[in-house]
């Protein structure tokens, strides 16, 4: 079935990328937004805006029921939940499915299995994908250092409900478990309703290499590369580049196949990410989480392949087969992408919110920027801090770091406090420059 209007349930960069793609396709737009939003810049270049609720998530872009409501009032064909909110939500994609709307993403049960992190270890355990050495989920203090007795320190704690950086913690010492577990299990619970918790052996010098898939409900998957998501502070990603540097192409081509077996184990639909963990020691890699939605990195993704990931979660969601082979997926150059958020690097990355009194863009050959900002907008207190995206491409690696701070140099914005100072010094360190990258990498910079 042809979507011929597409009901958008987020805000900032994404709901802006959603609404460009979906201009070239023909296809109108209408915009869920709180009362926050009301002004924002998708609001302006949606079709229809539909305000939805107060400023407050709960009350909005979490509001399953309110959210069907809309759309079927507005004559939607489907929803796109873009990334964050509902994006992993099994229960939005079950009540789009029962109200005769199109989900823009992953099957209901795809999104419900691999959004617990021990059932999709389990599954990726089941296809022959590497997992970390570990447990099933514990339950008490005791668990936890039996499987240390097992596995050895140091280990990390995580919420098998969960992710981005909530309810996980390292433990370096049979000491410091009971403190850890009590904590970790109670974030998690705070977070996401659910304190269950596993075990796995933490890899100090690691990489974070994810694969982008694509599928259809025809079987068919293939893979647009992968990228390299190491550069994190507190498990959040602040760079990310595609390709991966400084890996064997044996090493790459194992990952790249590792996260279609999976994919196809399950015969998922829709756009998605495979994340692995890389022991840089062990030249070995294991699965780490499925993603099932688009990624806020996406676009280093689609820099060095030409291929407009939104336009293809469109038309799989339409029924239609995939578009393309693997063999005709050719990766081109190099890419990065810098996340700018309103915070205050200096005053532990303390949110900054506010008016924007200059917003001066980069722009030239290879440079992208994705971004709801403008010049007068205010930043709102109740969402998160990323107001832009800069995506450069390159020629190679070394090319692509130049064009990126040649970007952040031009990008000039007052009213409010940037990452931007904080992200040229980190692509300026010689650790970073060299591509001897690992997850620990920003603890050194921020020093």
């Amino acid at each position: 079935m042809k979507i011929s209007r597409i009901f958008i349930i987020n805000r900032g960069e994404i709901a802006v990328r959603i609404i460009r793609t979906c201009k070239v396709l023909g296809i109108e737009t209408v915009l869920a937004v709180s009362e926050a939003d009301q002004q924002s810049l998708p609001a302006r270049l949606a079709d229809k805006t539909v305000c939805i609720g107060p400023a407050n998530a709960a009350q909005s872009y979490l509001n399953i029921p309110i959210i069907i409501t809309a759309a079927l009032s507005v004559g939607a064909d489907a929803v796109h939940p873009g990334y964050g909110f509902l994006a992993e939500v099994s229960e939005l994609a079950q009540a789009c499915n029962e109200n005769g709307l199109i989900y823009v993403g992953p099957q209901a049960d795809h999104i419900a299995k691999m959004g617990n992190k021990l059932v999709a270890r389990a599954i990726a355990e089941e296809c022959g994908v590497p997992v970390l050495p570990g447990s099933e989920k514990v339950s008490s203090v005791e668990e936890v250092i039996q499987t240390i007795e097992k596995i050895g320190l140091p280990i990390m704690l995580k919420a098998a409900a969960g992710g981005g950086g909530r309810g996980m913690k390292i433990v370096t010492s049979k000491d410091q478990v009971k403190t850890v577990f009590e904590s970790a299990s109670a974030e998690a619970k705070a977070a996401f309703g659910d304190g269950t918790m596993y075990v796995e052996k933490y890899i100090a010098n690691a990489r974070h290499i994810e694969v982008q898939i694509l599928g259809d409900k025809f079987g068919n998957v293939l893979h647009l590369g992968e990228r390299d998501c190491s550069t994190q502070r507190r498990h959040q990603k602040l760079i990310e580049e595609a390709m991966a540097p400084l890996i064997s192409e044996e090493l790459r081509q194992e990952i790249r196949n590792a996260a279609v077996t999976l994919a196809k184990n399950i015969a998922y639909e829709n756009a998605g990410t495979v994340e692995f963990i890389v022991d840089q020691d062990e030249a070995t890699f294991y699965f780490l989480e499925m993603n099932t939605r688009i990624q806020v990195e996406h676009p280093v993704t689609e820099a060095v392949t030409g291929i407009d990931l939104i336009q293809e979660q469109i038309h799989v969601a339409e029924g239609e087969a995939l578009r393309l082979a693997q063999s005709a997926i050719a990766f081109s150059g190099h890419s990065i992408e810098c996340r700018i958020n309103a915070e205050a690097p200096e005053e532990g990355f303390r949110p900054t919110p506010g008016m924007i009194t200059r917003w001066e863009m980069p722009q030239g050959p290879g440079v992208r920027v994705d971004t709801h900002c403008y010049q007068g907008y205010t930043v709102p207190v109740y969402y998160d801090s990323m107001i832009a995206k800069v995506i450069v491409h390159g020629n190679d690696r070394a090319h692509a770091i130049q064009r990126m701070l040649v970007a952040l140099d031009e990008f000039s914005v007052e009213g409010i406090q940037t990452t931007i100072p904080f992200l040229k010094q980190v692509l300026h360190d010689k650790d970073f420059v060299s591509g001897n990258v690992n997850t620990r990498l920003l603890e050194k910079v921020l020093v």
